[in-house]
Order: C-alpha cells, then structure tokens, then sequence
C-alpha cells in the first residue's frame, strides 16, 4: 500500500517547475524554499531570494504562486511569504542543484 502525497508535499513538488531565470535552477534546489504549509484551504509558501535586492523578486513570487495555484487543487487561496531571515547562502543548494551548477 503506497502512502497518500500529502499537499504540502504535491506543493514541493510543483515549486521544481519554478526556475530562478539568473541562475537556471528551480527554486527548490537552489535552497529558496525554507517550508510550506496548508490549512484550511490555504498555502503557505515562505521562501527567501539569493539577494533582498533581487530585481526579479515580483516574477519569482508570480512564478510560485502560479505553480501552485495550477498544481495544487486544494489551494483555495495562495500566500507567498518572502522573508530574508535566515539569509540564503549556497550551503542550502541541494545535491541535485550542485550538479546542475556543475558544482560537484
């Protein structure tokens, strides 16, 4: 018996489709994703930039509430929650975004 996705889970997965245009990376493995929430109809997406000055931070904000409202059903309603703390720093890129980065 295979366990049920859960939506917070459905949510990261939709996230990989939202690519950082500067670097080529989605969001998820670039490490700008801190954590994902849903209740109540409601999903909660805190995530950060590289930078707080990021000029592409209106876009990338779109991008992710666009995925999730495409790929995500249950969201009734959609929060993006950019925050700077803690900073992002390229320790957060995953194993996959190193590769990609030719990094590793």
């Amino acid at each position: 018996m295979t366990a049920a996705i859960t939506v917070e889970e459905r949510t990261m997965e939709a996230l990989h489709s939202v690519i950082d245009p500067e670097l080529g990376i989605n969001v998820v493995d670039l490490g700008l994703i801190y954590g994902v929430a849903f209740d109540n109809g409601c999903v909660c997406v805190t995530m950060t930039l590289t930078t707080p000055g990021c000029p592409l931070h209106g876009s990338i904000s779109e991008a992710v509430h666009t995925s999730v409202e495409v790929l995500v059903p249950e969201a009734e309603t959609i929060h993006v929650n950019l925050v700077w703390d803690p900073p992002w720093c390229t320790d957060r890129i995953t194993e996959a975004g190193l590769r990609e980065l030719g990094w590793c």
